[in-house]
């Protein structure tokens, strides 16, 4: 199966995004080029819209992030004869400019192809870092007062191999073939018009003329003794799996269906790890767990909040809707997890003495797990305090997993606190 586009493109009637999706087919095809071998990075933009259409692999990225996402596949690929291929706008390539720099400068084998219509067409004509000084958009309809960048003279002064500016509807297909076919980074700029907007408001223009008002000339521009960029091979990192121990069943649990428990706390008040050592107890006893934890970039401020599911049988999602315990020790989690206590309808709810709670419907149990067993004690003392209430698993399974912690005793000890409320 060849690269031909049998399929109508999405583009407004003579855009030349048409004439650049069915060019580089067109290359691809002239060099002989297996479509497993090809991977396609796509911008935001009316150029991501090629992706469904163009028979390769095909990844859609962040506007401006698409020559860093070529270039990051580029470096993990073992296999160098992989072609990659960068769609990108004229939006995309000035708000991503550094990205086009680095892999330009680095000499990465890819090739971009900036689709450069002078404006932003799908958000409404509006001016580029590629709109040419006098050229009318949305935002400057008197014309823009600034020039443009000359990507092609940028990456070619940063070190680029090749890069050129071509017309899209004059040796497209000759340009793009030169350009793939080069090692080492290359950047097509392909000059066309945005239907929708340039022509509406600049109706008289001709490319040519544009370009020499703007001296922009066509043409290539080569780097001739300039090696493509070869990252350095690393040995292959141990896993990151082989420490851990294997967590055998040795204790009953009493499950005969899925349960869910939401913990809160303030950050670095223990919640992760009281989260943890229930987790590692269900284990213990056969259960299937899984644990989610979440807290802010400040760690060590705020809240700290964790979910656990534990079940019998395999967990086939993560997530919870409603939780069927919640155990909450600071106002941090509380504040956090606000919406989650308010709306419960059954369950149990375990507090700590202190906090002011929402109206709710679940069986609510205060005790004063902070001013026995400490800040940084009470979330994991409130969840043993939870775990003897319903005996879904014996204690000593939690013990048992305190127990290999390299804080078991300050662990243990926030247990027995629970035991004694």
């Amino acid at each position: 199966m060849g690269f031909k586009i049998d399929k109508n493109l999405p583009y407004c009637p003579g855009c030349g995004h048409s004439q650049i999706v069915e060019g580089t087919a067109a290359a691809c095809e002239r060099l002989g080029w297996d479509q497993n071998n090809v991977i396609l990075v796509t911008d935001i933009g009316c150029v991501g819209l090629a992706d469904k259409y163009f028979p390769s692999h095909t990844i859609h990225g962040l506007h401006g992030r698409s020559p860093a996402l070529g270039a990051g596949i580029r470096f993990g690929l073992e296999d160098s004869n992989k072609h990659i291929i960068v769609f990108i706008g004229d939006g995309g390539s000035t708000i991503g400019l550094q990205h086009l720099m680095e892999a330009a400068r680095l000499n990465v084998t890819m090739t971009v192809v900036v689709h450069n219509n002078m404006l932003y067409g799908m958000t409404g004509g509006q001016s580029s870092g590629l709109t040419p000084k006098g050229y009318s958009t949305t935002t400057e309809l008197e014309g823009s007062i600034t020039g443009s960048y000359d990507l092609p003279g940028l990456v070619h002064e940063a070190g680029a191999g090749f890069s050129s500016r071509v017309l899209f509807n004059k040796n497209l297909v000759d340009e793009l073939e030169a350009a793939f076919d080069r090692p080492g980074f290359s950047l097509i700029e392909v000059m066309e018009y945005c239907l929708s907007y340039g022509h509406k408001y600049n109706p008289k223009t001709r490319l040519e003329n544009i370009l020499e008002e703007e001296d922009r000339p066509l043409g290539r521009w080569i780097n001739e003794n300039i090696s493509a960029y070869v990252p350095r091979k690393k040995d292959s990192p141990a896993s990151l799996l082989k420490d851990l121990s294997d967590i055998s069943p040795e204790f009953s649990h009493e499950l005969s269906q899925p349960i869910s428990v939401l913990v809160g706390g303030s950050a670095g008040g223990g919640v992760q790890t009281a989260a943890k050592m229930l987790a590692q107890a269900a284990m213990r006893t056969g259960l299937e767990v899984s644990k989610k934890g979440e807290y802010p970039v400040t760690v060590g401020s705020g809240f700290s909040s964790a979910e656990l599911i534990m079940s019998p049988e395999k967990i086939e999602f993560t997530g919870i809707d409603s939780p069927d315990n919640v155990i909450m020790v600071s106002p941090e989690g509380l504040d956090h997890s606000y919406s989650e206590v308010q709306s419960m309808r059954r369950g149990l709810l375990i507090v700590d003495e202190s906090l002011e709670l929402p109206e709710n419907r679940a069986e609510v149990i205060t005790k004063p797990f902070r001013d026995k067993a400490g800040e940084k004690g009470a979330a994991l003392s409130a969840l043993a305090y939870w775990l003897n209430k319903v005996g879904i698993f014996p204690i000593e399974a939690l013990f048992r997993a305190a127990g290999t912690s390299k804080y078991s005793d300050a662990l243990k000890e926030s247990i027995e606190v629970a035991i004694n409320l």
